[in-house]
């Protein structure tokens, strides 16, 4: 064969297999489409201009660079949950000119959110406020690292949200409820039934102050019906990346529900 020849021949087959590739992904994206994690177009009345803040501790944070501080911006809105959402999101309403930060911190327990809530939430002025917080306030407890009770917990979280409602009456409220993974290797005999008392204490809060609430821990326990704690959150606090999807299907749904 000489070499005009193997030359066209390889056009020809790189060309095929582009044409291939490009049939493949465009079936995967009609397939992706029809799912229901997809079907985000359907609620109409999401607003066009929207400021969007979410709070926590090293979950919601996921190594966000926190040089990254403006909106929007890939860098700084970490590689957990919050990214998966918002890219999901703004990819669903690109007619929209939504303002969206992470300001999550890793290790944060909730009188650390409330030390720096003036630059870190109120200065932003959120539309939308997005928490998850309290593995810590317990995990910190049992470590020896912290002296806090459930009792101060849920005082400090409502006296937390009383200072942002009194200065943002019509904002809309998301809580997350804190989880621990059962099977997952920092979650010990210390954790159980003690912890159960923090989910209680944020589902009372996120009633008092009529947020949409999700429910975490319930999604996990459900998962661990499919694949162990190694696959959707291997230390029982922090999720993987299907772990953290599963957490961004739930945000996103609540998030509908407000609008």
């Amino acid at each position: 064969m000489n070499r005009e020849l193997k030359s066209t021949n390889r056009r020809n087959f790189i060309k095929s297999a582009s044409l291939a590739s490009a049939g493949l992904l465009g079936l995967q994206g009609i397939q992706a489409m029809d799912t229901p994690s997809q079907e985000l177009s359907s609620t109409p009345s999401l607003p066009k201009n929207l400021t969007v803040v979410f709070q926590g501790d090293s979950i919601t944070d996921a190594g966000r660079n926190r040089e990254h501080y403006y909106p929007n911006q890939v860098r700084g809105l970490g590689l957990g949950y919050v990214f998966n959402a918002v890219s999901r999101m703004m990819a669903a309403h690109p007619q929209t000119e939504w303002t969206i930060y992470n300001r999550g911190i890793s290790g944060n327990k909730v009188y650390q959110l409330a030390d720096r809530w003036n630059d870190d939430c109120l200065q932003l002025q959120p539309d939308v406020l997005s928490i998850l917080i309290g593995v810590n306030d317990f995990w910190h407890k049992i470590n020896g690292d912290y002296n806090g009770t459930v009792e101060v917990y849920e005082q400090d979280f409502s006296a937390l949200l009383d200072r942002t409602k009194q200065k943002f009456p019509d904002l809309k409220l998301i809580i997350g409820e804190p989880f621990a993974v059962n099977g997952g290797t920092a979650i010990t005999d210390k954790w159980h039934p003690d912890f159960n008392a923090y989910r209680e204490a944020a589902r009372r809060v996120a009633d008092s102050y009529k947020a949409v609430w999700i429910p975490y821990q319930e999604i996990f326990d459900e998962a661990l019906k499919t694949a162990p704690a190694s696959y959707w959150c291997p230390d029982g606090v922090h999720p993987s990346i299907p772990g953290a999807y599963l957490m961004a299907d739930a945000w996103i749904k609540a998030f509908e529900s407000i609008f």
